[in-house]
């Protein structure tokens, strides 16, 4: 018997002591709770709200201020769009379209530019490439506010005041979205692939539009729904850059009928409705290109 085994103190029945119980058992169980109620607080912080509007939606002038806020007072849903989309001969109509083509088109063709430069960033070696990605870093800390009158002051020297590409050009350029292109491409582009297909006597134009978009498809999808975002949420470029009231997108149509309800306090319930139909597009985005973003986890992949 070794001195170990002596020297070990024994039970009654021979056998070595029970471990004592460590400290801190129930710490993996009491950090869960925590993170639990964290995330309950901001689902409610987050669903409270459109709550809220969604209640606020059915009810008409009178019920919206001789109700409480969660409380259902008749269904006047139908009467509310009627009277949103008769507005001004229709002019929210015409702010939403506004918003699709600032917004929708805007996003598609700029997340390309992204996804075009960041692919270059990680693909191809040229004098100063490192230097020129730092200025794209650069791009990403600067607040989007700050640009804004240097824009404005360009557009107008320009003569692009009060136009649609005053709005429209700043939004196709997306510092943040060419980093994240390059991180994706490095992901899901492998250089074998590519040089593979260099030995094959693919071109580059070949190589990018044939293997290295497809695989970048979930990638697309998150710059395209980023910068949809950014861009239908888009409001003091908007306000800085037009005074006519049919090029407003949505969201500064909406401000201006929000300025009026001193004078015209009718517009209540069409501010509230029209609030809600602005939310869908966004809504509806998110969960169409959540297959993408799906797909991305086994995109790039090399057997």
């Amino acid at each position: 018997m070794s001195v170990s085994t002596l020297d070990r103190p024994r039970t009654a029945a021979g056998a070595p002591p029970a471990p004592a119980p460590r400290r801190g058992v129930h710490t993996p169980l009491l950090s869960r709770a925590v993170v639990n109620t964290v995330l309950v607080l901001a689902t409610v912080w987050t669903v409270l709200p459109l709550t809220w509007l969604l209640i606020s939606s059915t009810k008409d002038f009178a019920a919206l201020f001789g109700s409480g806020g969660f409380e259902f007072a008749g269904f006047h849903l139908t009467d509310n769009l009627r009277g949103l989309f008769a507005e001004e001969n229709g002019i929210f109509l015409r702010w939403m379209l506004n918003s699709v083509l600032y917004a929708g088109a805007g996003a598609l063709l700029g997340s390309f530019i992204s996804l075009c430069a960041g692919y270059a960033f990680d693909k191809y070696a040229f004098p100063g490439k490192e230097k020129v990605f730092g200025l794209v870093l650069v791009g990403v800390l600067v607040p989007a506010a700050a640009t804004a009158m240097p824009l404005y002051l360009m557009a107008s020297k320009l003569g692009l005041t009060n136009t649609f590409w005053s709005v429209f050009l700043p939004g196709l350029v997306n510092p943040f979205g060419v980093y994240l292109a390059r991180v994706f491409s490095s992901s899901f582009v492998p250089g074998e692939l590519l040089e593979a297909s260099r030995v094959d006597g693919a071109g580059e134009l070949f190589g990018f539009f044939r293997i290295s978009l497809p695989l970048l498809r979930p990638a697309f999808a998150t710059l395209f729904l980023f910068s949809f975002t950014a861009g239908w949420n888009s409001f003091y470029l908007p306000l800085l850059m037009l005074s006519d009231h049919h090029l407003y997108p949505v969201s500064l149509g909406l401000y201006q009928w929000k300025t009026t309800l001193a004078v015209i306090p009718d517009r209540y319930p069409l501010v509230i409705i029209g609030s809600l139909v602005a939310v869908l597009p966004v809504v509806l985005a998110f969960f169409s290109l959540q297959r993408h973003w799906k797909a991305g986890l086994t995109s790039g992949a090399v057997k």
